[in-house]
Formats: structure tokens, C-alpha cells, sequence
């Protein structure tokens, strides 16, 4: 779900070459899709 997405992706900020919160969970979404998992609302 989204609010997974967002608790990964302010885990792993610090990691990511984002600067904010959403595009982060972008990347996040983009990794998951990548990997087969859907991702929803």
C-alpha cells in the first residue's frame, strides 16, 4: 500500500538520491515494480 511505501521510503532516505518524501517513494515504487510486486492505493 502507499503508507508501506512511504514508511520504506523514509527509511531508506538517507540511501536514496531523492529530496523529498514522495520522490522517494517514486523510486521505492519503481524498485517494487521492477521486482513484480503491485503496488495499491
Amino acid at each position: 500500500t502507499k503508507e508501506q511505501i512511504k514508511d520504506i521510503a523514509q527509511r531508506k532516505m538517507k540511501d536514496l538520491n531523492s529530496d523529498t518524501i514522495e520522490q522517494a517513494m517514486k523510486v521505492i515504487e519503481g524498485t517494487a515494480r521492477s521486482m513484480g510486486i503491485t503496488v495499491e492505493e
